[in-house]
């Protein structure tokens, strides 16, 4: 204590300390436990949940403090963000390198961690009491994102005044009405503030996609509240129409049906065609249907029956492309290892010539196990040839960062050794990267590419961290018997001492 009655910063730290320090919960098994024993462990689960999410937001933090923007490319100069999406550093003096540097830390995609990264700059900066509140276990995570999604965009000392108002009662309130209440009472303190969040809301809009599973997937659009509800009576007006005129199926199957339809334009909607790609992924067992092994559709997963309706709709049961489509075959060895993509005609030309080596080893050279194809040959040039762009595409599918997988069309085709270092046009130096992490390999410093023969990717992030994919389909290479079998006299007997 000091002089004056007050408590010291010492002991104000170790106070924290002790708040912020995981609770201890019972041994005992849970089948032992009665219910309000479970109920007592259940909440103290909870609290201990919140102690860590502000852990983790501190660590967040100070990871942001290890990443300065001294390094990144300045505007003007080679590498310099150039891009239709808001042109300002996410945080002021961190790198914009810093959510791929986070993403690579936690595993998980870049939307991910600058989601987390916001969240704790906000709990910081914004919202101190809800941040303390979390770190002692009293609020818990899910109502602290709320105030902090709800109070991001606010004026620091506005999202304070808010927080005054409610977070004494925020941890008996529902999320969804704490939001309600949030911004309910930050369109009375501020209407510009209101305003400023929607025109952030707007300019960050955009279509997404994502598997729900079984096959299905959900298409979601950001729009202003009118238009969505606008959106979503024409869809359902249209859907009870044919519902009258007789169609049997449920009505959220046919308001999904009439959304595709208006999106893909029926034939008598008088606007122009729109070719669409996909990119088709099967074995042939499964297109015979002697295998039940899922395919992929522009890299989402479908069953081995939806992917043979989907080629019986495209016209492609016989193996022949779409009008204005490609087909091309993967040859892959035992272990998924792309061997060469060909076209159709490319693999006819192959099976008619046989072997060059052994004209005579049977019909077409059925008799000889020699290869006739492999990957596209080397190039001396910068560009990759046509041959190693289709090679390159159908091995990876999609960028090859971990945790990213950005489809490969809209990819570009990176040299993992830079071609100004000696790296050569090869297939098996080059891969599939977005734009975005294109970026990263070139002008983030730390960052270390490395890639097998076979395609697996390992990248290492200037924390240290190695992170490794491999192409879709690629099984891992079996363990060296050697190598396991020393590892095993390794773990049972110890060195001598």
């Amino acid at each position: 204590m000091d002089p004056a009655g007050g408590t010291s910063l010492l002991e104000e730290s170790l106070r924290d300390l002790l708040a912020a320090a995981p609770e201890r919960g019972s041994l005992a098994p849970a089948s032992r436990l009665g219910a309000g024993e479970v109920a007592a462990e259940l909440a103290r689960i909870q609290r201990n949940r919140a102690r860590e999410a502000a852990r983790e937001a501190e660590l967040i933090l100070r990871l942001a403090e290890l990443c300065p923007d001294a390094d990144d490319p300045r505007p003007g100069t080679p590498g310099a963000r150039r891009t239709w999406r808001r042109t300002e550093p996410e945080f002021a003096g961190v790198s914009e390198f810093f959510p791929d540097e986070l993403a690579h830390a936690i595993n998980l995609g870049r939307g991910t961690a600058a989601f987390r990264a916001r969240r704790a700059f906000t709990w910081r900066e914004n919202l101190p009491a809800t941040f303390a509140a979390l770190r002692s276990g009293r609020l818990d995570e899910r109502r602290a994102g709320v105030l902090a999604d709800s109070l991001q965009h606010a004026d620091p000392d506005l999202a304070r005044a808010v927080e005054a108002a409610l977070l004494d009662e925020a941890s008996t309130t529902a999320p969804a009405a704490l939001r309600t209440r949030a911004l309910a009472l930050l369109a009375e303190l501020d209407a510009a503030a209101v305003e400023r969040r929607h025109r952030e809301a707007k300019k960050a809009a955009d279509v997404r996609t994502y598997e729900t599973g079984d096959g299905m997937a959900a298409l979601t659009t950001d729009l202003p509240a009118d238009e969505a509800a606008a959106c979503y009576a024409m869809i359902d007006q249209l859907a009870r129409m044919a519902k009258a005129d007789g169609d049997e199926r449920p009505i959220g199957e046919i308001r999904s049906s009439i959304h595709s339809l208006l999106i893909r334009r029926p034939a008598d909607s008088g606007l122009p065609g729109v070719g669409v790609q996909l990119a088709v992924t099967a074995t042939l067992e499964t297109l015979e249907g002697s295998s039940g092994r899922p395919g992929e559709v522009n890299g989402s997963v479908i069953t081995a029956a939806q992917l043979r309706d989907l080629l019986r709709r495209v016209g492609a049961l016989a193996l022949t492309a779409p009008d204005g489509g490609t087909l091309t075959f993967a040859l892959t060895d035992e272990r998924g290892r792309l061997l060469a993509g060909l076209t159709a005609a490319e693999l006819a030309r192959l099976a008619a010539r046989g072997c060059p080596d052994h004209p005579d080893a049977g019909e077409a050279g059925a008799g000889c196990e020699c290869p006739v194809s492999g990957p596209p040959p080397d190039t001396d040039a910068y560009t990759p040839t046509t041959a190693q762009h289709r090679f390159v595409d159908t091995r990876d599918r999609r960028c090859r960062m971990p945790n990213c997988g950005q489809r490969a069309g809209w990819a570009d085709h990176d040299h993992v050794v830079p071609h100004a270092r000696g790296g050569t046009t090869t297939c098996s130096n080059l891969c599939c990267l977005c734009r975005s992490h294109h970026r990263l390999k070139t002008f983030a410093p730390g960052w270390v590419f490395r890639m097998d023969d076979d395609g697996t990717l390992h990248v290492t992030s200037p924390s240290g961290v190695t992170r490794t994919t491999r192409p879709p389909g690629l099984r891992p290479r079996a363990p060296d018997p050697a190598s396991a079998d020393q590892a095993h006299v390794g773990a049972v007997d110890p060195p001598p001492f």
